[in-house]
């Protein structure tokens, strides 16, 4: 397996076709370089970072070790050697390397699904890459057959956010390889959810595509949202370019350590099996109200449900203290809000609000 930082990373790169959709300057940049990124041995006095010498470890930059750790740890949870996992400050740094990495700006375009995770548009705006986004088909199934009509010679990325924000579904094995088969450029597979999925993650077919490119995150089922940090899973030829790419102490120390000492999988799979639970428990109370029209089947730890009134039912929410996403404004949804799955207290505040709001009714 290549290293992140191997010498010889060009020619890694050119036994397969991803070199041919990497930017050109991208190619030969030459990545800022720290002194210790350069010095191999123990540190000692450091005297080359300009750095306040007075503090209790936070006067200076993220140590490499540190980030090797929790790489490292990560690594190991997932299944993944070091060598083909990233680290970003939320998966959107990854988002935003991928159009950095793999699109011309005002040449390129990204195809995506609609509706979907509003930062794939955002970071295509600030990067001036055209975005073409495919909306679902009614039944929120994914559209293969018009997402690979309308690539184009310059489509250099497909993002699909599986299971799904905001519709809540996740897409089949089968449709996610007809595209990574058939996709002229990269296919960036979100994960963020797939904690909460039946299916579980595709990550497995990296060993396959090389071309496929993994989100996950901390900050969902592993309740670390605050940490901003997200996982990317790739090839290491893909890793290397986003490492080059990334801005020099991307994750703070503070942020690394706490990460590393709340990893905890027992814990996390005992809160995913509660939430999972939860969901289903809300699933099916939210079917006896008549304030709810429709709700939709969802592997994620949240629900799109369609009202007569989002807006009126929103506000009332609100005003009991429960705070909601108004979906309604968004193409492909309908009249939706879109509710986190809560602890089972305030699952039970939901319930408790929706009646009420019947009540006045």
């Amino acid at each position: 397996m290549p290293k992140p930082y191997a010498s010889d990373w060009r020619e890694i790169m050119e036994r397969t076709d991803i070199l041919r959709l990497v930017r050109d300057n991208i190619r030969n940049l030459e990545p800022y370089s720290t002194a210790r990124d350069e010095y191999r041995g123990a540190l000692g006095i450091l005297l080359d970072a300009n750095e306040n010498p007075y503090g209790e470890g936070l006067n200076r930059y993220p140590a490499r070790l540190l980030r090797s750790q929790l790489l490292e740890r990560i690594a190991s949870l997932k299944g993944f050697a070091p060598e083909q996992v990233f680290l970003g400050n939320g998966s959107d740094e990854s988002i935003d390397l991928c159009y950095r990495v793999f699109c011309r700006p005002g040449i390129d375009n990204a195809v995506a699904i609609a509706p979907s995770y509003g930062m794939y548009r955002v970071c295509a705006d600030v990067n001036d890459v055209a975005y073409r986004a495919v909306p679902l088909e009614p039944d929120f199934s994914l559209p293969v057959d018009r997402l690979l009509a309308a690539a184009d010679g310059n489509s250099r990325l497909l993002f699909i956010c599986s299971p799904n924000n905001p519709t809540g579904n996740a897409f089949p094995e089968a449709d996610i390889r007809a595209l990574l088969e058939r996709f002229p450029g990269m296919v960036v597979l979100d994960e963020a959810y797939a904690d909460f999925s039946g299916q579980g993650s595709l990550s497995r077919l990296l060993a396959e595509y090389p071309r496929l490119i993994v989100l996950q995150t901390l900050s969902k089922a592993w309740g670390l949202a605050g940490l901003r940090i997200g996982i990317t899973l790739a090839d290491p030829r893909i890793i290397t370019l986003f490492d080059r790419v990334r801005y020099p102490y991307n994750i703070g120390t503070d942020t690394l350590a706490l990460a590393l000492r709340s990893l905890d999988p027992v814990r996390t799979a005992a809160e995913v099996a509660t939430l999972k639970a939860e969901r289903k428990m809300l699933i099916d109370k939210l079917k006896g109200f008549r304030c709810i029209l429709h709700v939709f089947p969802s592997d994620a730890n949240f629900l799109l449900v369609q009202t007569p009134d989002p807006k009126g039912l929103y506000r009332h929410l609100l005003a009991d203290g429960i705070i909601v996403r108004d979906r309604s404004t968004t193409a492909g949804c309908g009249p939706a809000l879109r509710l986190t799955i809560g602890t089972p207290e305030e699952n039970q505040k939901l319930l408790q609000s929706l009646q009420a709001y019947e009540r006045q009714a």
